[in-house]
């Protein structure tokens, strides 16, 4: 008789699905900052999506609480680092309500003009990286050439590459350097003159059209649900910018030249045209401010403020219309020189809270498509 053996198969829970959790992060190179993706698959299909973050909290809300409000500028703009000048520009212009302080025409047009050249130097960064997360490697040293060539006159006026600091409650730091505006409008000249690079290289690309196009479809309900806004929400067809629905600064007065771009697609491809046409339109409105500027007769770029400020006892809301969409500051004061808090309300937080509904049913594949097309940086998700 021929001896046999015989084998004991164990049949546990493992076999009631065939489920595989993935673990993208907390270092990976298609974040712009330290985000974990937790991933439930099925095969190469997504099943579920967990952003887990934190992993850059460094408590920024609870300083503000410990400075005063010449100091919480220094912590503000650096949540999000791609939007220096356009973080600080929340917090005094929350300040400023609530002293109800009136700032100097001329340093309402320098403002604008800076927010606008910071909208175009975070929107290259996402222009050049995107492409690159999805292979193409040429985009992105073409967007840091055009980027240095804001740069340089960014940290002309202000003497900061990234973190400017150059905004003050009451107005500027200083005025502009002579001739300064001159050099300014010759950089967004030659920006534009390049800026087609983009359409021809990137758009006109079919790897990257079949890439993006119909992947990562954001619906309209989704964007209200979880309170995305910016580039993000208008390539859904949500047809709101607070330039233009609640205009602050000097955008009043720019309507003829401001232009909100939308799509109705939703998908990856209508986000990255969402950010390529609005950059344009940045230029355009850059060249405005500068158009009126030059006819600005002399005058002081901020107001004097005493030696030490305080806030009365009250609280504010003031929001602006960030490169990355809608970011919003709480300000409760009991008349001291620190703030008692300072909510921070950043657009990447509630932006990137759609992943939960964006990635399941997709590809892996599609993943870092998807994930990059939401333009985000970590930093102003921890805080």
């Amino acid at each position: 008789m021929t001896p046999t053996t015989e084998t004991m198969v164990g049949i546990g829970g493992a076999a009631e699905s065939t489920d595989m959790v993935l673990n993208i992060g907390p270092q990976h190179p298609s974040t712009h900052g330290v985000l974990r993706l937790r991933l439930v698959l099925d095969g190469e299909r997504i099943t579920r999506a967990e952003p887990v973050i934190g992993y850059m909290h460094r408590g920024a809300e609870k300083l503000f609480e410990a400075r005063d409000y010449r100091q919480i500028i220094m912590l503000a703009n650096r949540h999000d680092w791609l939007s220096a000048f356009s973080n600080e520009l929340g917090v005094v212009l929350a300040v400023e309500r609530m002293l109800g302080m009136e700032v100097p025409e001329r340093a309402v047009w320098t403002r604008t003009l800076l927010a606008e050249l910071n909208r175009v130097l975070n929107h290259l960064m996402f222009l050049g990286s995107y492409p690159l997360e999805l292979g193409g490697i040429t985009p992105i040293f073409y967007a840091f050439t055009e980027r240095e060539e804001l740069q340089h006159v960014m940290e002309e006026v202000s003497g900061g590459r990234m973190h400017y600091m150059f905004n003050r409650v009451g107005g500027l730091k200083e005025d502009l350097p002579a001739g300064w505006t001159s050099r300014a409008r010759a950089s967004v000249a030659a920006l534009r003159s390049r800026l087609d690079r983009f359409d021809d290289l990137v758009l006109g690309n079919e790897i990257f059209r079949g890439r993006t196009r119909g992947v990562g479809v954001l619906a309209p309900e989704t964007v209200h649900a979880y309170g995305v806004s910016g580039p993000i929400a208008r390539a859904s067809g949500v047809d709101f910018d607070l330039r233009r629905d609640e205009p602050y600064l000097a955008y009043g007065e720019l309507q003829d030249t401001l232009e909100v771009v939308t799509r109705e697609e939703g998908d990856c491809l209508a986000r990255f045209e969402c950010l390529l046409q609005q950059t344009h339109n940045s230029l355009d409105l850059a060249d405005a401010c500068l158009d009126r500027l030059v006819g600005l007769p002399p005058g002081p770029i901020n107001q004097r403020l005493p030696k030490v400020l305080k806030a009365p006892e009250g609280h504010t809301y003031a929001w602006t219309e960030n490169p990355l969409g809608i970011n919003g500051y709480y300000l409760v004061s009991k008349g001291e020189k620190t703030p008692y808090r300072l909510k921070l309300r950043s657009a990447s937080y509630n932006n990137i809270q759609a992943l939960v509904e964006l990635l399941p049913g997709t590809l892996v594949a599609d993943m870092v498509a998807i994930l990059g097309s939401l333009f985000f940086v970590v930093g102003d998700i921890d805080k």
